[in-house]
């Protein structure tokens, strides 16, 4: 097979190495990748909204499917451009993939079928949003409505930091057209769990639960981010809580989808707070979760491409998917200043003295021969071991020997788990 993925980061990295593993692929595209994915794919110079040149590829290239990571084209619809081109494609098409695109379209549908969620408001407008923001109690959640990298988000532990991140949202456009409407919802304590599921129609397959850290620094301080670590599977978590999100969250989800006539054939990532009161929504999102796909798909020992061709030809009823028993731990090396501005090009040194880890690419390129950092989030360093404390071990030590100007990364990744393990051992 001849196939197409489509993204630059370390998801599109990681979902290219998952592929590249299976005796059916012949070749793979990456467009428009990154210099990691162009170790395993040819990179083609096309970027993720360019869907009539994407497109056009794909049929002069004899492609035989294409896979989708970015959720800015699936909101937008390249899911149905490759369908009218008779091209066959993974992922959901513009209708369903509005779950993440609109988090008020995601938390009214949620209301609408009973599903577990913080409790919220929604508004358009800055006035009415700032008189409920002042007779809520703190902590509170506000949301930019649309898409916005993975930052639209802001948890505020006081009122004045609530009413700062509204005004900046709202008024100053910060997540810009993203924060035209918001939504502001009651905060939830507890442990966060990610449940990502290869889904078609109402057949919901749950992958490996892990669990992201999406402020910048250490102890969960500083602004939110995509994401700096992962780690799976989670020992701290009962599986009778992970079997009680799928059954009450995820499945209920599916078939809403269905009842609205938006069918949903792909990834649907859960992000789930494990609350007192049981699980409960924070979000959900149309594709792989970066960078949990780096710790999920590690532990992947069905052929991801069975299962894709499985779900497009509606029999992902009919296949056996297992897991691996190992653990993963992925630390994220991210550049200086992020999630704010950050310097680009500056070169990146030691990825041959990794040793036995995964490197997956998210903000790299080629220049001068070298590999340069492109991006907020440069690295996604995974260790695998036979527990969290192997496989955290590994990481940290690869990414220590990794080096680049401005290098950070969160040293408690993966810390909850570890300290679970080590009272059960």
């Amino acid at each position: 097979m001849r196939i197409l993925v489509i993204g630059r980061g370390g998801r599109e990295h990681a979902i290219v190495w998952a592929l590249k593993r299976s005796e059916k692929v012949k070749h793979i595209f990456c467009a428009p990748g990154n210099a990691g994915t162009a170790l395993l794919a040819e990179n083609v110079d096309i970027g993720e909204m360019e869907f009539d040149r994407l497109v056009q590829f794909a049929q002069d290239n004899a492609v035989d499917l294409v896979v989708v990571g970015p959720d800015d084209p699936l909101a937008a619809g390249i899911v149905d451009a490759f369908e009218a081109a008779g091209v066959p494609v993974y992922g959901p098409r513009k209708n369903a993939a509005e779950i993440e695109g609109s988090k008020i379209f995601m938390k009214n549908l949620l209301r609408k079928y009973g599903i577990p969620t913080a409790k919220y408001e929604t508004f358009t407008d800055y006035e009415s949003a700032l008189a409920y923001l002042r007779s809520q109690p703190v902590p509170i959640v506000i949301k930019a409505d649309g898409l916005a990298a993975g930052k639209g988000v802001t948890v505020c532990f006081t009122t004045e930091e609530a009413e700062r991140a509204l005004r900046e949202t709202m008024v100053e456009k910060s997540f810009g057209a993203a924060g035209d409407k918001v939504v502001i919802e009651e905060y939830l304590e507890g442990q966060e769990m990610s449940i990502l599921s290869f889904v078609d129609g109402e057949t919901v397959r749950p992958m490996v639960p892990a669990q992201d850290h999406k402020p910048v620094f250490d102890g969960d301080k500083g602004p939110n981010t995509g994401g700096m670590g992962t780690y799976s599977p989670l020992p701290h978590i009962p599986q009778s809580v992970i079997d009680d999100a799928i059954e009450n969250i995820i499945k209920p989800t599916a078939r809403a989808l269905v009842a609205e006539g938006r069918p949903f054939r792909g990834v649907l990532f859960a992000g789930l707070m494990v609350t007192k009161d049981g699980p409960k929504t924070i979000e959900f999102n149309a594709r792989f979760g970066d960078p949990e796909t780096q710790v999920v798909l590690p532990r992947l020992k069905t052929d991801l491409v069975d299962i894709i061709l499985a779900s497009i030809n509606g029999r992902l009823h009919d296949i056996d998917i297992s897991w691996s028993d190992e653990a993963a731990v992925c630390v994220v090396l991210a550049s200086e200043g992020y999630p704010g501005a950050y310097a680009k090009g500056l070169p990146i040194e030691g990825l041959e003295q990794t040793g036995d880890v995964l490197v997956f690419h998210a903000g790299t390129a080629r220049s001068d021969g070298k590999v340069v950092t492109s991006g907020g989030r440069v690295l996604g360093v995974v260790g695998l071991g036979a527990d969290i404390a192997q496989a955290r071990e590994r990481a940290y030590a690869a990414a220590e020997r990794i080096r680049f100007q401005g290098k950070h990364f969160r040293t408690d990744i993966a810390m909850k788990a570890l300290q679970a393990q080590t009272v059960k051992g």
